[in-house]
């Protein structure tokens, strides 16, 4: 080996071991950070939610008002990590997809905060600081479809329409 080679080599190596302490590869995605708070608009209701992915079962979750769950994960090279929960409180109960790689990617990236509220599920922005990405709940007759590839595309931006949602 040239002795150039060994600097060249030694320096490729160098810029692999950064990227990956810095968050990991270019290619590979970044740990995501996902929690859910409870918005549900009074001091007394408490949101249950269960989530779920291909893999892994995360349990019931009991959140008290203002108060949240929090897991972590890495999602997949080939970008098809799914996560789904099921959300009741009193007499409702509602179906979403709380992460879909190929819509949260570049929505959230390696921080998705969403606050749960009556009309739906709204996303942390985390470039203006707000909640400004408001979802439609599930379509119940679909509960249990979407991990196998059916999309809920109605999606809302903030305050859209006159709604509230979020904060």
């Amino acid at each position: 080996m040239f002795p150039s080679s060994r600097y060249l080599f030694s320096f490729v190596l160098i810029v692999f071991l950064v990227h990956l302490c810095d968050g990991g590869i270019w290619f590979i995605p970044k740990k995501v950070d996902l929690r859910i708070t409870n918005d549900l608009g009074d001091d007394s209701t408490v949101l249950n939610v269960h989530c779920k992915s291909k893999d892994d079962d995360l349990g019931v979750q009991a959140i008290a008002p203002d108060d949240y769950f929090e897991f972590g994960f890495q999602p997949n090279f080939w970008s098809t990590t799914l996560f789904f929960c099921n959300f009741w409180w009193g007499n409702e109960s509602h179906w979403f997809d709380i992460y879909e790689q190929n819509r949260d990617i570049e929505r959230c990236s390696d921080k998705c905060w969403w606050m749960v509220g009556k009309a739906g599920p709204c996303l942390l922005n985390d470039k203006v600081k707000r909640y400004t990405y408001c979802e439609n709940w599930n379509p119940n007759q679909l509960q249990g479809l979407n991990q196998m590839g059916a999309r809920n595309n109605t999606a809302g931006m903030y305050n859209e329409g006159g709604e509230k949602r979020g904060k």
